[in-house]
């Protein structure tokens, strides 16, 4: 499923560039809106998965945000050793820095490790912010695509720029996934399930 919805996505970021209008001379044109770019079309998938991120993650009360399934008991399952809520949070942001930091040539933050996130973030605030600046990173990372690069590899990577920036959308799309069900399993409805939601 992973590489059909990174096939959709790097189909959409091809057609966005391929109608960008090759320039005119004109006035009106110059005051029109300006047409996708590559590093647009990215930048609008990373806002769109950080909002779903970040309003499931503030939606997890403080008393729930360690909740794991493990602990549910539920006959028949197979929970043993998952991550608890505050770990995917914590897992998309640094899975984040990790994935989208090649692009930017920014520094990992301190004590960030491995894909768990630095173990003396504990509160869900903290955690959250976390959360917050690795999207941030994301943004900047975005913005580094061009046409002309898009598909060469930054420093120390084997991916293309564009596998990176789009990798990192559809990495956190994985684990909403996984959120949404935390939340259900805590009785919670998901903010984009809500009734009246966007």
């Amino acid at each position: 499923m992973k590489p059909i919805r990174i096939l959709f996505l790097l189909a959409a970021l091809i057609f966005a560039v391929a109608a960008r209008p090759q320039g005119t001379n004109s006035t009106a044109a110059a005051s029109a809106p300006q047409p996708p770019t590559v590093a647009s079309a990215v930048d609008r998938e990373i806002t769109a998965i950080e909002k779903q991120i970040v309003d499931i993650a503030e939606a997890m009360p403080e008393d729930k945000f360690n909740f794991s399934p493990e602990h549910l008991n539920i006959p028949g399952s197979d929970y043993k050793g998952v991550r608890s809520f505050a770990g995917q949070v914590k897992h998309v942001a640094a899975s984040n820095y990790f994935i989208w930091s090649p692009l930017t040539a920014d520094k990992l933050p301190e004590g960030l490790k491995d894909g768990n996130g630095p173990e003396n973030l504990k509160s869900k605030a903290d955690i959250i912010k976390f959360l917050k600046d690795s999207f941030a990173l994301g943004h900047k990372a975005a913005a580094t695509l061009t046409t002309e690069n898009m598909l060469l590899a930054p420093e120390h990577s084997k991916s293309t720029r564009l596998r990176l920036a789009t990798f990192g959308v559809a990495h956190a799309y994985d684990h909403y996934g996984q959120m949404v069900e935390y939340l259900r399993m805590n009785g919670i409805v998901p903010p984009a399930s809500r009734v009246g939601s966007d």
